[in-house]
This record gives structure tokens, sequence and C-alpha cells, in this order.
């Protein structure tokens, strides 16, 4: 876990870094290690995910991102892309990059709100905007029916045991259900273990997701 603990450092560091520059201004924190960071999500994250808060000039913005980390970091990957702007950073050879990416989309108004980000592996706190709870349980509902990734239903029982309001059609649940059963031992022992604090490993590799399939089976669930 030391990897993971000095990894989550560099994120607080670069959140830090961006509110220092006002870069953090139109921007909305989103994804697993805003999850993490802001509400203890029990799992690792690697990226950064952002949307942004307002129209705002993709080129010039990431003009102005490049040139605030030039020097601090080294920038080993910078694009606009077609839906997003991806920037990478390195602090040192052969330690972990950092990635982050900014879908180009606007979040919606009654979507985002101010968090407090904090870490036991850094000393200072930094005031975000951040999707909702309730908008990060559909993202991550049409991200795991999107790409089958199993961080993504990891993060969405953790949304739903923290008791965030949803409203998914039966259809929906039916794909979500059959999207869980799809994962193998190797998806929890390896690509779930691996981001999992060490108290939940076991409890994942003996139960997988037999919590969230019970509230998505449950016919009156969300009634």
């Amino acid at each position: 876990m030391t990897t993971l603990n000095e990894h989550e450092a560099f994120e607080m560091e670069a959140l830090e870094f961006l509110s220092s520059k006002r870069l953090l201004g139109p921007l909305v924190f989103t994804g697993g290690t805003m999850l993490r960071l802001c509400h203890e999500l029990p799992r690792y994250s690697l990226d950064m995910d952002f949307w942004f808060a307002k129209e705002t000039d993709v080129d010039g913005y990431l003009h102005r991102l490049c040139d605030a980390f030039e020097g601090k970091y080294s920038i080993t990957d910078a694009q606009n892309k077609f839906h997003s702007l991806l920037v990478e950073l390195q602090k040192e050879k052969r330690r972990p990059k950092l990635k982050i990416e900014i879908r180009k989309e606007i979040t919606h108004p009654g979507g985002m709100e101010e968090k407090i980000a904090y870490s036991r592996n850094y000393a200072t706190q930094v005031l975000v905007k951040a999707s909702t709870l309730k908008q990060m349980l559909k993202n991550k509902v049409d991200a795991l029916l999107d790409r089958s990734e199993i961080r993504d239903a990891f993060d969405l029982e953790f949304l739903l045991r923290k008791g965030t309001d949803a409203d998914l059609s039966k259809e929906t649940k039916h794909k979500i259900l059959h999207r869980l059963k799809t994962f193998k031992k190797k998806d929890f022992d390896v690509k779930l273990g691996s981001i999992l604090l060490p108290d939940l490993r076991e409890y994942y590799r003996q139960n997988r997701f037999k919590w969230l399939e019970e509230k998505l089976s449950f016919e009156e669930w969300g009634s």
C-alpha cells in the first residue's frame, strides 16, 4: 500500500497546486478519486477526472494548465482529444504517472456541490466543486454498462450502501445484474483486490457483489 498512499499524496498535491493557480474554478471533480478523497471510498484510484462547470475555452485552458505544470512536474502527455483534455504528469522517473482527464461536457448545475478533498497521506485539505453522490450514481451506472469495469460495480455498491437516492428502471437493474455475473475470480482477486484496502479484499473475494445483487433483485427496492 505504500506506493498507493504516495500516489494519493501526489493527487492531493496536484489538487492543491491547481487551486493555488486558480485552475480549479471551471472544473467539477468527479470519478473514483473524488469519491475516495471527498467521501472515503475504500479503494484507490490512479487517475483524476473532471467535468467543466461552465462554458470554457478548452484550448486556452489546456495551454494554461500545461504552463502551470511546466517546471513543477514532467508532462509526459498532453492532448486536446475529441471528448476531453488529457494531461499526464510524473514527479520522478520510475514513479507512477498521474493522468488528469477533463471531459468537455458541462455538468448539470444541480449535479455539483462544494466538498473538502482530504487524505491521511497529505497535510492540506482542498476545497473543490464535486459531483453530487446522486450524479455519481448515475455516472457509475452508465460507466458499468458501457465499459464493464469491476471498479464501477464496487463504486455503485458503495454509493447505494451510503443511501444515495436512485431511480432505476427494471430494465436497467436487469442489465446491471447481468453485468455483475460476467466478473470472474481473477477480476476480484487481481483487478479489484489490488486497489482495495486490505481488510476488504477477503470480503469481496468471498462474497463478491452479493449485497448489490440482493439490493437490485428486491422487487420493491426504491418504491
